[in-house]
């Protein structure tokens, strides 16, 4: 990193959770932006590949149940790119399973990557968030944290708690000038991983990663006299 890049004006954007589908969508979506992107998921080789195709990007590997590995992340990401703007954390587990038939190690992996990730997380921005007096601290939601259903015991929990957080930190650090958000995704994502899952659906049942992101771009760019705390996307066929 040369002093030129470090010292640059382009703001910085960190995506933890940045595999395939919404995460690396999101990374070209800031990106396109005029953000320098710092790439973070605990798969490095992957990262690095698509930290490649945008310039002035990062990958760091880190993994957000362990609250050294995200201290260490995110200090190497201030001392080669500089302080965090906006933070989208994306990281997720989903956990399905009857209540009785559920693993205690499964309910806990829920939360402490849906939840307790994003809290250490959002705690290694908020200093130089508030010491410039900006930020955007962007949580990728799900539905289930409003409506626990048969099955979701856990990923409801996990989520519900997550949007606690997110509501909790807005009120506490909007005054002060960050922004945080929560931005709901209630559909099947367009992700390799999915599209087996579920045969003959038509391509337009489908979330689209990159209109997602164009979403969170919008939630980050947002002026301070109209911010949203809560945004759902969904595409049309959706039942709600």
């Amino acid at each position: 990193m040369t002093k030129t890049e470090h010292e640059s004006n382009s703001p910085v954007c960190a995506i933890v959770g940045a595999g395939p589908g919404n995460g690396a969508a999101f990374a070209r979506r800031f990106a396109a932006a005029g953000y320098r992107v710092a790439l973070l998921a605990r798969n490095l080789a992957r990262l690095s590949e698509l930290a490649a195709t945008l310039p002035g990007s990062r990958a760091y590997a880190c993994d957000v149940t362990d609250g050294a590995s995200i201290r260490a992340a995110f200090e190497a990401i201030a001392r080669d790119l500089g302080p965090v703007e906006v933070l989208v954390y994306n990281a997720g587990k989903m956990v399905w399973g009857d209540p009785l038939a559920l693993a205690e190690a499964d309910f806990e992996a829920a939360w402490r990557i849906n939840a307790h990730g994003a809290f250490l997380t959002a705690r290694a921005v908020l200093p130089a968030m508030l010491a410039a007096g900006r930020g955007t601290v962007l949580f990728v939601g799900a539905t289930a944290s409003r409506r626990g259903r048969p099955g979701t015991t856990a990923f409801a929990a996990a989520k519900a708690a997550q949007r606690s957080l997110a509501e909790s930190l807005a009120r506490a650090y909007g005054p002060q000038g960050i922004h945080v958000s929560l931005l709901i995704i209630d559909g099947v994502v367009d992700e390799p991983v999915n599209r087996p899952a579920f045969p003959g659906r038509p391509d337009e049942f489908f979330a689209k990663p990159d209109d997602i992101a164009g979403t969170a771009v919008f939630l980050a760019r947002q002026p301070r006299s109209a911010w949203t705390f809560e945004l759902d996307v969904r595409p049309f066929g959706e039942p709600w």
